[in-house]
């Protein structure tokens, strides 16, 4: 009892001691929507504060020479009051995430989701499941962040019904769902809604610059499968081998899949099949409207209206699975699970409201584009222009997603400094979100205000009651690790050999 005693009360290791602090200080951090009002109060002094220090700088596209505007001044108030509803109903994310979610959200709701995710897994060959568990949470992204809690428990089911530890199961469902972000084969919401923001920052250097949902794609197909192999090989060699035999028992998930999934699921992706192939057939089809002027597929509408035709994707499929299986009984259900989805929406929206407003103010006032000039002129006069300095945004964005958590909200933070800067050191600007994606994809499954953690933990101590943060924490960071030095290896591979990262763009690095 005495050696019992000794072991509960000795001091936590640095690592638990380290962690256990940032999270503290994370959780004494505002709420992501008051962050943005304070940074818009800030913006509002600094903006008088340069006015009438009379600072000015030489815009990078037009060459003229453009003096910081206060926005307390009489036209400052009067831009405020009047490109309010503007800054919000114009901000380029908002459609984009909303319309995806419409048909996104509606194959969720209907239960598509998680019963073609438990098919893909209990269909794999044995000595292929971490493969599987692997693949299928990263592509899982497509349901955003409703992956990191629908994989977990299913990936932990199917382990233990084969004898292997469930909660290697688990972790190996979490870490791939959280890499997910930056990586599937399909343009998701996490596409739509990043590049918006990348297109507001980039214009505060360059008017018509645009960064599409497919400007990262090839990019991220690559990264599917390196980071398949990768979270495989991590969960194989180190988390299974650390965690040896499991010897105890546990009550199965319960599956809330119908009993006509199968019949589902085969019309489903018959659906699937006549869709894309009326989609094919249309891109392809002499003089096609879905083409270039000049018959080419860069640009075209077709990129261009990538989002709705994925919009229709789902709406389809969706139906016909709720057709199927009973989920859809009268049109009227259709609208209910979307108006559903939606409402999952409510808080990004008001977030969305502050973060247009203070980027809004930022772009008004020109204090961005007074930044990005001096940041980029300071960088080069320290001669730090190079690969480096993208490695070490990566780590300073790696470590502020220890601090706050919501993706969205870090880039809308982020955006509006560094896309600027680096584009006047010549980066393109979908560059600079790869950098961003990586960084905050490999850290999210370690980052303390992941309010999913607790959701995964609760998972855990159905396998072993000691567990606590420290545990899942230790879990998570070997593939954090792995995940992070891969993606950085990648990234330097596309670097040298010119890769393209995405559609039409052939390099996002200056020559």
């Amino acid at each position: 009892m005495e050696a019992t005693a000794s072991r509960d009360t000795a001091r936590p290791r640095l690592s638990i001691r380290l962690l256990n602090a940032i999270e503290r200080f994370g959780n004494r951090l505002p709420d992501p929507f008051m962050i943005f009002v304070m940074l818009a109060m800030v913006v509002l002094v600094a903006s008088a504060l340069f006015a009438a220090a009379g600072a000015t700088v030489e815009h990078p596209g037009s060459g003229e020479v453009e003096a910081i505007r206060s926005l307390v001044s009489g036209e400052g108030i009067q831009f405020i009051l009047d490109s309010m509803l503007d800054n919000f109903t114009g901000f380029a994310p908002l459609g984009l995430v909303l319309s995806m979610m419409l048909g996104i959200g509606l194959a969720e709701k209907l239960g598509l989701l998680e019963t073609l995710i438990r098919h893909t897994i209990l269909s794999a060959p044995k000595r292929l499941v971490t493969y599987t568990v692997a693949f299928t949470g990263i592509m899982m992204n497509v349901a955003s962040d409703a992956s990191l809690i629908l994989l977990p428990p299913l990936a932990a089911m199917v382990y233990h019904s084969l004898g292997r530890h469930p909660i290697a199961g688990l972790a190996l469902g979490f870490a791939s769902a959280g890499a997910g972000f930056t990586a599937n084969l399909l343009i998701v919401g996490t596409d739509a809604l990043l590049s918006g923001i990348s297109t507001e920052a980039a214009r505060i250097v360059s008017s018509d610059m645009t960064v599409t949902p497919v400007d990262n794609w090839y990019f991220n197909c690559v990264s599917v499968f390196v980071l398949t192999v990768v979270a495989a090989v991590v969960t194989e060699r180190v988390i299974e081998p650390r965690l040896g035999t499991y010897e105890g028992d546990v009550e199965q998930v319960e599956s809330r899949e119908p009993e006509n999934a199968g019949r589902g699921l085969r019309n489903t992706g018959i659906a699937a099949l006549i869709y894309v192939a009326a989609i094919a057939t249309l891109l392809f089809w002499p003089n096609s409207p879905l083409r270039g002027p000049e018959g080419g597929l860069i640009p075209s509408p077709f990129l261009s209206g990538i989002i709705p035709i994925i919009l229709f994707f789902f709406i389809t499929v969706s139906v016909t699975w709720g057709i199927t299986v009973g989920r859809i009984k009268r049109s009227r259900d259709v609208s209910e699970n979307m108006a559903e989805a939606m409402r999952d929406l409510g808080s990004y929206i008001v977030l969305i409201f502050a973060a247009s407003q203070f980027i809004a103010w930022f772009n008004w006032s020109h204090i961005g584009t007074w930044i990005a000039v001096n940041g980029a002129d300071l960088l080069t006069a320290m001669d730090f222009t190079g690969f480096p300095v993208i490695l070490c945004y990566i780590v300073f964005t790696a470590c502020m997603n220890l601090l706050i958590f919501s993706g969205s909200a870090k880039w809308a933070l982020e955006a509006p400094v560094f896309v600027p800067m680096f584009m006047q050191l010549g980066y393109h600007p979908a560059f600079v979100q790869v950098a961003y994606r990586i960084a905050d994809s490999s850290t999210n499954i370690i980052s303390p205000l992941n309010p999913y953690m607790i959701v995964v933990l609760t998972f855990i101590r159905k396998y072993d009651k000691n567990a606590g943060l420290g545990t899942l924490m230790s879990l998570m960071l070997p593939y954090t690790l792995a995940f992070l030095s891969i993606w950085i290896l990648l990234l330097t591979a596309f670097y040298l050999l010119g890769l393209p990262y995405g559609p039409g763009i052939t390099t996002y690095l200056p020559s």
